[in-house]
């Protein structure tokens, strides 16, 4: 472990890394070729995932000097190598994505496709890894960032759960470093040397000799064998090394974008079969290709392959494997195990969604209240409903002009979104500008279930950065300063679930939160102090809302109320007052003049038992201001 002056270095470097990964993820979001990568959606979610350490890596910038005393004797070497573990695993993401971001489906390149995703599995489980060894213990990292740092470590452990293999400790390490030693060349020019896992191909394309960098990987299955055999791992397929039983799934099972068991198999125009959820966003992001041909699709109708899918739920029940969640074969799955047949239902279900279409707005009218009242009723409708291409229809209307229809279909995206499934579906369908348009315009109740919607959609974390980049936060900032008791309710919730993501505290600031939050907290009727020191908690490690905070004078009504509070909101005022002075003599002078200590002082003695630590953390901080 380096000393002081080289930490620093070193942290500003691993921060411009992480910066250099997140601008990879634009590049890949705005190059049209990129666009029709396989890989975007992994690359993607690499880029968000690495991206949510950017705070964690400026906390402990500056502080990494008082881990010199890790270089003694009684170290482990785990602690001691965790920083270059942690460079090493963001230079493999870095080098991965370059490539994979660029990878072009052809008919003789599955082998390269499948190598790919073990590859994805060993960055993932090298990160994951990396991160477990951080000696977070050592470090001031606020709450919030630690709570940040938890949900990537869940994030990617997930992740290496879904990539899948026989052994990640062994099969992954050698994978990435192969990779990286291998991207090193090409990124220079030079040939690729075909020995392990022989990963990548360079071209040399033009007269000036000038490098091209493509994406056909040596493609070849033998590949993953020979890697096996070299590091004494199993003789086993790439098939094998996805599953962790031997049990191989038939190649037609898995869809060609996802390498994943189908769930719910379609046809597109050139006669391939994908899995609905996989070319339905292909096709979203502007793409008119068939990802396995390259062909030009001449329509984009999407047609269910019912024989496939009888024979993958034939398939699964033979050899005891999990059938995949949601409506297969006109059946839905229940909690026992056991099936339902729907066939009847997903009829009727299909007609009503018919209807939604029609010219006659009375009809649509009809529908919409029809589908609202399903839709709340129980899972398997929510299930049906979007088997049946409703959300899509739904999302159409979300701007009619039609109060009825309007709020019908609000309230409709709102209980389908209940279901995890279908969060996807309704992003995939462009919902949220159309949400957010009705979060501005729409009745009092449209507004309400609005802002509920963006709530439950914002529960899956890929999301929050979606809908904060939206111009939802603005509204909803409105909504909670002048709607109605429910309406500021909703809008509180989904405030907070957006507030988590780091991205989304400064817009929060810049649309007036801290404003409306220091009115929550003054009002008489004591409404909604609970909701409002909640947000407040959540955004008082963040610089810009810090300032804004304290210039609100929000100082004096948090010691009042470490005065005259219930037991919860003392609680966290306390945990705001210690965000607000951690690290800030300014707030800890200004706090000291405004009589906090003897509430503190109480508080440490009565309070709960966080709320003892905060005061007790508190009092600490304000005695060595004194002694200063």
């Amino acid at each position: 472990m380096a000393g002081g002056e080289d930490n620093l270095v070193t942290a500003a470097f691993l921060l411009d890394l992480v910066r250099q990964i997140c601008s990879v993820g634009i590049s890949v979001a705005g190059d049209k070729n990129k666009k029709d990568s396989v890989f975007r959606k992994d690359c993607m979610d690499l880029v968000r995932r690495v991206s949510l350490l950017t705070h964690f890596l400026e906390e402990i910038n500056g502080q990494l000097g008082k881990l010199d005393a890790l270089g003694s004797s009684s170290s482990s070497s785990k602690e001691m190598n965790w920083w270059s573990d942690l460079v090493a695993a963001l230079q493999s993401a870095h080098n991965l994505l370059s490539l994979a971001g660029s990878f072009q489906s052809t008919n003789n390149s599955d082998g390269t496709g499948k190598n790919i995703v073990t590859l994805f599995h060993g960055v993932t489980w090298k990160l994951e890894n990396s991160l477990a060894n951080v000696p977070y213990d050592q470090f001031d990292i606020s709450e919030e960032v630690q709570e940040q740092v938890a949900l990537v470590r869940a994030q990617l452990r997930r992740a290496t759960e879904r990539y899948g293999s026989v052994n990640s400790r062994e099969v992954s390490l050698p994978f990435s470093q192969q990779i990286d030693k291998d991207v090193d060349q090409a990124q220079k020019g030079t040939s690729v040397n075909h020995k392990v896992a022989e990963n990548i191909e360079t071209s040399v394309s033009g007269s000036n000799g000038s490098t091209d960098r493509t994406a056909d990987l040596v493609a070849s299955e033998s590949n993953a064998v020979d890697l096996a055999k070299k590091y004494s791992l199993p003789n086993k397929s790439t098939k094998d090394l996805k599953k962790p039983d031997t049990l191989k799934i038939p190649h037609d099972f898995l869809c060609p974008i996802s390498l994943e068991l189908m769930r719910d198999p379609v046809i597109v125009a050139t006669g391939q079969t994908y899995e609905r959820s996989y070319i339905q966003r292909w096709i979203d992001t502007d793409n008119s290709t068939c990802p396995k041909t390259q062909q030009k699709l001449e329509h984009l109708t999407l047609t269910p392959n019912y024989v496939l899918r009888s024979l993958i739920t034939q398939w699964c029940t033979e050899h005891k494997v999990e059938q995949p969640t949601g409506l297969a074969n006109g059946r839905i799955k229940k909690s026992d195990g056991s099936f339902r047949d729907v066939s009847g239902d997903m009829a009727a279900i299909q007609a009503t969604v018919r209807r939604l279409s029609s010219r006659s707005i009375e009809e649509r009218r009809a529908a919409v209240s029809e589908i609202r009242s399903l839709s709340k009723r129980s899972t398997d409708n929510r299930i049906l409903l979007a088997g049946a291409g409703a959300i899509p229809v739904l999302v159409s209307l979300l701007i009619s002009e039609d109060t009825s229809i309007q709020e019908n279909t609000v309230t409709s995206i709102l209980n389908l979104s209940i279901y995890e499934d279908n969060k996807g579906l309704i992003m995939l369908a462009g919902a949220v500008p159309s949400i957010v348009q009705v979060l501005r315009t729409g009745s009092v109740e449209a507004r309400e279930n609005a802002a509920a919607t963006l709530f439950s959609l914002s529960l899956a974390d890929e999301n929050k950065i979606i809908i904060g980049a939206s111009g939802a936060i603005p509204a909803l900032v409105e909504l909670l300063e002048n709607g109605s008791t429910r309406g500021k309710k909703d809008a509180a919730t989904a405030l907070f679930n957006l507030c988590i993501y780091q991205g989304n505290k400064g817009r929060a600031v810049r649309a007036g939160i801290i404003t409306a939050l220091l009115n929550m907290l003054t009002d008489s009727r004591n409404r909604m102090i609970d909701e409002a020191l909640t947000i407040l908690s959540v955004l008082a490690s963040n610089q810009e809302a810090k300032v804004a905070i304290v210039k609100a004078s929000t100082l004096p009504v948090l010691i009042d109320l470490l005065r005259t509070g219930g037991p919860r909101n003392k609680e966290s005022a306390a945990a705001i007052l210690l965000s607000l002075c951690k690290r800030d003599s300014e707030n800890l002078a200004c706090v000291s003049r405004l009589g906090a200590v003897i509430p503190l002082t109480e508080l440490a003695k009565g309070g709960t038992e966080r709320a003892k630590r905060k005061a007790t953390s508190m009092l600490e901080h304000l005695r060595r201001l004194q002694q200063h």
